[in-house]
């Protein structure tokens, strides 16, 4: 199953380069782990099954922005390339691939719609994030209810 479609424009051989030097020096970001007794835990744990599966399907990085009744999942290196999938309160996975055969969205009403999700990511990038592990991966949580009501808001615009 194709989780997502990735925005953002290509990597420039620096950008390639400077990725390939943080993998190998270890630059990437320590988040302190997320407390098991967080009520964020609650939430990611009633979507634990599917966000199973999608580990599963899935090799680039998650942040995960959980909430009671969902859970909205950046997929790959946000704000520069990323997608975004989520998972509704009855299980289903929805992403930029389902948008486009079941709402019948357009690629220009998603790159809008990726752009918007882009600007929104960027506004929240100080928000307190924590890491997990989900499936043996380490996985990024972001249990902000102001970014989890932005990308909620964005996402009712474009698909109404």
């Amino acid at each position: 199953m194709l989780i997502g479609i990735l925005i953002g424009s290509p990597l420039t051989p620096k950008e390639a380069h400077m990725g390939f030097l943080d993998k190998m020096f270890g630059s990437k970001k320590d988040y302190p782990t997320l407390d098991q007794n967080d009520p964020t835990t609650n939430h990611l744990n009633a979507f634990r099954q599917t966000l199973e599966e999608l580990i599963s399907e899935v090799s680039d990085p998650l942040e995960v922005v959980p909430a009671k009744d969902s859970a909205f999942i950046f997929i790959g290196k946000p704000p520069k390339k990323f997608g975004v999938a989520w998972i509704e309160e009855d299980g289903k996975i929805i992403n930029f691939k389902t948008l486009v055969n079941e709402k019948g969205l357009s690629m220009i009403s998603l790159e809008k719609l990726s752009d918007k999700l882009k600007d929104v990511y960027v506004r929240h990038q100080e928000e307190p994030r924590f890491s997990t592990t989900i499936k043996d991966r380490q996985v990024v949580v972001t249990p902000s209810s102001s970014l989890l009501s932005d990308v909620k808001e964005v996402i009712k615009e474009t698909v109404s």
